[in-house]
């Protein structure tokens, strides 16, 4: 039997959520807040980036959560937010909360190593205005590396009927997994475009994850879904 440890030991989360709506950013990050509590970290919740600019409380802290769309970020926020994670800070996301974050600033895309592109929907004709126009199947395939990751051990390919994202990345990012968006008759791309879905970075001392996968509440449910996200949360933590 598992006890939670003395609150001096406990190690520190923040998570900071808002942005679009429809990502379900309080329903989202409560699905993990007590797994996190159930692995030693207290928790600090936050609706703004304000936070990122206190640097004497940020070096207390081993892990941040975030879950942050289509927002914007003050220059000394996003100083703080990496001056953090190069000081060992772990900073951890999915989908639009970590890789649609801040349009406004290419230093946080250097940082996370991927932005949301697109996300190609249903056929025209199948369309209805809804976010479900986005929701298409497609796989996440495990790459060579992921067999022996912690975060993605004994986890193989699985099918996702979700938002399937098209990002812009580079080759610093340690890719567990990709997807490959198809050339259909309706899309102006004449060959398949594969993106990472799962991958890690190291920032300085800091280490950073991110999941594509992760639109709404019921996706991040999925079984393989949640497992890399709990695990992705304790590898990132300092």
């Amino acid at each position: 039997m598992t006890s939670t440890p003395p609150a001096a030991q406990l190690k520190q989360a923040l998570v900071v959520r808002g942005g679009w709506d429809g990502h379900q950013p309080v329903e989202a990050t409560e699905l993990f807040i007590p797994f996190l509590e159930k692995n030693g970290f207290e928790v600090r919740v936050e609706g703004s980036t304000a936070v990122y600019a206190d640097e004497e409380y940020l070096r207390t802290v081993d892990l941040i959560v975030q879950a942050n769309t289509m927002t914007s970020i003050e220059g000394p926020e996003f100083l703080g937010l990496r001056a953090a994670i190069e000081n060992g800070t772990g900073l951890a996301g999915w989908h639009g909360g970590i890789a649609d974050s801040y349009r406004n600033n290419s230093d946080y895309l250097q940082l996370i190593g991927g932005q949301f592109a697109a996300h190609p929907g249903r056929h025209p004709d199948e369309r209805s205005g809804e976010q479900s126009d986005n929701y298409v199947p497609h796989f996440i395939e495990m790459t060579a590396a992921a067999a022996d990751h912690p975060i993605t051990q004994g986890i193989t390919d699985f099918e996702l009927v979700t938002e399937q994202y098209w990002v812009l990345h580079d080759d610093y990012n340690d890719v567990l997994a990709t997807t490959t968006q198809a050339v259909r008759p309706w899309d102006p791309w004449t060959r398949p475009v594969t993106s990472p879905a799962i991958w890690t970075r190291q920032w300085g001392s800091g280490r950073i994850f991110v999941s594509t996968p992760g639109h709404r509440v019921e996706i991040l449910q999925d079984t393989n879904v949640k497992t890399i996200i709990e695990r992705g949360l304790l590898w990132a933590s300092r």
